[in-house]
């Protein structure tokens, strides 16, 4: 396999805001947010596409999907709803070929589009917002 960013970000030799972790799962902020609370969810081990993925491992990743969508309705972030989002492909826009979750919280008449300003797309407090959706976690436990 080559090098695989978010395989370092689970063996914690590249750096991340972790936001969720259980034996299967890790969520950590996305780079480039679409909004605040933007977060991603990766299986620990290594499928490169959805047909690599393992579908148990699909169904605890949307698990934790769920469980972080409450958490983001939970949390300061106050999210209305939530887009569950896998690119798979190239063709797709998947540009980490690492299978991931994208949770993107909604907020009602916030429009989002997926395209604008994609490299310029910052948090303006991406601690704050970790931690935010922390709290949001433990909240449900």
């Amino acid at each position: 396999m080559t090098s695989c960013v978010f395989c370092a970000i689970v063996d914690g030799t590249s750096p991340s805001r972790q936001v969720y972790a259980d034996d299967d799962v890790l969520g950590f902020l996305d780079i480039r947010p679409l909004a605040r609370g933007h977060t991603l969810l990766i299986p620990r081990g290594h499928a490169s596409n959805l047909a690599e993925l393992d579908p148990e491992m699909g169904g605890k990743l949307f698990m934790a999907g769920q469980r972080l969508g409450a958490a983001l309705r939970a949390s300061r972030i106050a999210a209305d709803g939530v887009n569950l989002l896998v690119n798979d492909g190239r063709a797709a826009q998947q540009t980490v070929f690492h299978t991931h979750l994208h949770v993107i919280p909604r907020h009602s008449g916030h429009k989002i589009s997926f395209a604008t300003g994609l490299l310029v797309r910052r948090d303006s407090n991406p601690d704050e917002t970790a931690e935010m959706i922390r709290a949001g976690v433990a909240a449900l436990a």
